[in-house]
């Protein structure tokens, strides 16, 4: 049974900086992408990061860039998501999820963890 777990969110000031981890389980975590998305009630899925367990290379969406590093650490199957200068409006629901490429080359995320919250207070 794959599980994607999230860890490390919690309060944090404006300007304050949070590491968030996604531990997985179940999968052959080399296989996959990992990526990070956030979400607000009533708001759409927003994509934050991605990396690549094969090559490790990492592709980080326009709201998160210069701001925050993913990262892996092998010995645990995690993938650590480090932010800065966290906002207020960056209160949300932040999840990681575990995807493959197609045949296509799209990259499809079949597995989602549960989410953890992040509050960042003004």
């Amino acid at each position: 049974q794959v599980q994607l777990v999230e860890s490390g969110g919690g309060l944090v000031q404006a300007g304050d900086s949070l590491r968030l981890s996604c531990t997985a389980s179940g999968l052959t975590f080399s296989n996959y992408y990992i990526g990070w998305f956030r979400q607000a009630p009533g708001k759409g899925r927003e994509f934050v990061a991605r990396i690549s367990r094969s090559d490790t290379s990492t592709y980080t969406g326009d709201s998160m860039k210069g701001r925050s590093t993913i990262f892996t650490d092998n010995t645990k199957n995690t993938v650590n998501l480090h932010m800065n200068s966290l906002e207020p409006e960056e209160t949300d629901v932040y999840y990681c999820a575990a995807g493959r490429r197609d045949e296509r080359g799209r990259l499809n995320y079949d597995y989602w963890g549960q989410g953890t919250q992040v509050t960042v207070s003004s």
